[in-house]
């Protein structure tokens, strides 16, 4: 494939191709990713110890496709809000393709995340997509009744049963670092969308030494198994999905890269900066 010219990208990959690597990307990103509450390992409340982020943080990822540079993801932690009575931890992520992939597949998307002050699951999560395909998406989670309602541009949708402890796809990404991260282990977290539910089943591999944007990093490699993904039918088995994250090996357990790729996509995500 020749990367220096967009036109023939776009051309080799279909469209259902694209959507379906978009879905990955975001969903997964973990990752995603791109998950949490029943897990095989040692759970820990936010009251029980110190948390490895906080409201302020912001972390920001420069991504590639292939070598072309594809734009960047930022992720937050905003102060904490009031959802329905209810005390929040606010998370949000902004992801923007650049000038070169938007001639492809532009994409201006912002999810924002509500979590409980507790960090025990979900109360509502958002995101809207500004692309070939828009979205403008709500889910609400009615934990009396375990239920999750689902609605796009006010449309409403049948509400879910939802697992006890279900997380939606964006606070997995913070509830991931809750977690002592062991090597060789494995964790099983429930998440949904609000569409489905799934328990994904992540094996924490050894620790080692990674190279992000020229400096060396102690860290543990995290991949989701993707066969359960492939029987729920996100992914398909013949797209050869796969998805690593790299977290820093200590007390703060930052995502500190991302490799995903399905068919013949490949994106890279690199931790570019981190503020405070």
């Amino acid at each position: 494939m020749n990367f220096s010219c967009p036109e023939r990208i776009a051309a080799s990959i279909s469209e259902n191709s694209r959507q379906r690597s978009t879905k990955y990307l975001i969903l997964l990103f973990i990752a995603i990713l791109f998950l949490q509450s029943s897990l095989i390992g040692k759970t820990v409340k936010a009251a029980d110890r110190k948390l490895p982020f906080h409201p302020g943080e912001r972390l920001t990822y420069e991504g590639a496709w292939g070598i072309i540079p594809a734009g960047d993801v930022t992720l937050e932690v905003l102060p904490m809000e009031t959802v329905d009575g209810v005390e929040a931890y606010h998370f949000a992520m902004i992801t923007k393709t650049n000038a070169g992939v938007d001639l492809i597949y532009k994409i201006r998307e912002r999810q924002d995340s509500y979590v409980d002050a507790n960090l025990t699951h979900s109360i509502l999560y958002k995101k809207r997509t500004e692309s070939k395909h828009p979205r403008d998406i709500s889910v609400k989670f009615d934990w009396e009744k375990l239920e999750a309602a689902y609605s796009n541009f006010g449309e409403q949708a049948q509400p879910i049963h939802i697992l006890p402890g279900s997380f939606d796809p964006l606070a997995i990404f913070f509830m991931l670092r809750l977690h002592e991260l062991k090597e060789n282990s494995i964790i099983e977290i429930p998440v949904t969308d609000g569409n489905m539910n799934l328990r994904v089943k992540v094996t924490v591999g050894k620790k080692d030494k990674i190279e992000v944007q020229g400096k060396m990093y102690d860290s543990l490699e995290v991949v989701p198994d993707m066969e359960r993904l492939e029987k729920e039918n996100v992914v398909k088995k013949s797209e050869n999905p796969q998805l690593k994250i790299w977290f820093s090996a200590d007390e703060k357990k930052i995502p500190l890269k991302i490799q995903s790729s399905i068919g013949i996509v490949s994106f890279d995500f690199d931790l570019v900066s981190i503020a405070p």
